[in-house]
C-alpha cells in the first residue's frame, strides 16, 4: 500500500521554493508545488518531474477564494496533507530604515509574509489535522529575530517585521497543537541567491533550501516551536 508523505510547498516555482520540491521529491514524498502564475508553476512542475511525483497546484495567498478552492482539490484528491511548508514571501521595494521605508512596502511585506502565509495556513490546517503525524514549516530569515536585530544593521523594517510575525505564528501554532503530534517550526535559509535579493547571497538555493527540508521530515521525537537555520537553533 502507498504510504508516501503528501506535501506542500507554496512558493514553489523558483529559488529555495523549488529547492524545497526537489529535495522532498527526493526523500520520497508526493508534492504539490504552489504558486500564483500557472505557467510558470506548470513549468516548474514539468522540470521536476524525473525527481518523482510533482503537481502544480494554483493558489494565490491574496485571495481566499483561491486558497479555497485549492484546500478543496487536495481534499478530493488526496484527503489529508502532511507537510504545509510555507515558503512564498516577497522582498517589497521600498523596504529599508525605519526614518524611510515607504508604509506602504512594509504593509506589503507584512501582507504576503506573515498575513498571506496565515491565510494558508488556516485553510490547510484542517488537512494536516487529519495527517497522522503533520509537519508545518514557515521559511523565516535571521532578520526576523529581534536578539539578531539588535545586534546588526539590517535595516529592512518590513521584511524584518513581517519574519518576526511569522515566527510569532510558529510559536502560537505549535503551542495551540501542543497535544496534536503535528509539530510547527521556522526555517531559517541564511543569505542565499535568490530574486529577493538581487542574487547577491551567498548560500546556493540548495543550500538555503536544507534546514526547512530537515523540519519538514522531523521524526515523532523532533522539535515544535522552535526556530534554527543549518548551522543549529536561533534566538527568537
Amino acid at each position: 500500500m502507498e504510504n508516501k508523505k503528501i506535501a506542500l510547498v507554496t512558493g514553489g516555482n523558483k529559488g529555495i521554493g523549488l529547492e524545497i520540491v526537489r529535495g522532498l521529491l527526493r526523500a520520497g514524498c508526493r508534492v504539490y508545488l504552489g504558486a500564483r502564475e500557472a505557467a510558470k508553476g506548470q513549468q516548474a512542475a514539468a522540470d521536476l518531474a524525473p525527481e518523482g511525483e510533482v503537481q502544480f497546484l494554483e493558489l494565490d495567498l491574496a485571495s481566499q477564494a483561491s486558497l479555497a478552492a485549492a484546500a478543496a482539490q487536495l481534499q478530493r484528491e488526496e484527503g489529508h496533507l502532511d507537510i504545509l511548508l510555507n515558503n512564498a514571501g516577497i522582498n517589497a521595494a521600498g523596504d529599508g530604515l525605519p526614518s524611510t521605508a515607504a508604509v506602504r512596502s512594509v504593509e506589503e511585506a507584512l501582507q504576503t509574509n506573515f498575513l498571506g502565509t496565515l491565510a494558508v495556513t488556516q485553510a490547510f490546517l484542517p488537512l494536516v489535522r487529519l495527517a497522522a503525524a503533520g509537519r508545518i514549516v514557515n521559511v523565516s530569515s535571521p532578520l526576523g529575530s529581534l536578539t539578531l536585530s539588535s545586534q546588526n544593521d539590517w535595516g529592512l523594517l518590513g521584511y524584518s517585521a513581517s519574519k518576526a510575525a511569522l515566527n510569532m505564528l510558529t510559536i502560537q501554532l505549535a503551542h495551540e497543537l501542543r497535544d496534536t503530534a503535528i509539530k510547527v517550526n521556522s526555517a531559517a535559509p541564511g543569505y542565499t541567491a535568490t530574486d529577493l535579493n538581487g542574487f547577491a547571497g551567498t548560500d546556493t538555493p540548495a543550500q538555503g533550501a536544507a534546514e526547512a527540508i530537515r523540519l519538514a521530515l522531523l521524526p515523532a521525537d523532533g522539535p515544535t516551536g522552535t526556530t534554527s537555520s543549518a548551522t543549529g537553533p536561533l534566538p527568537w
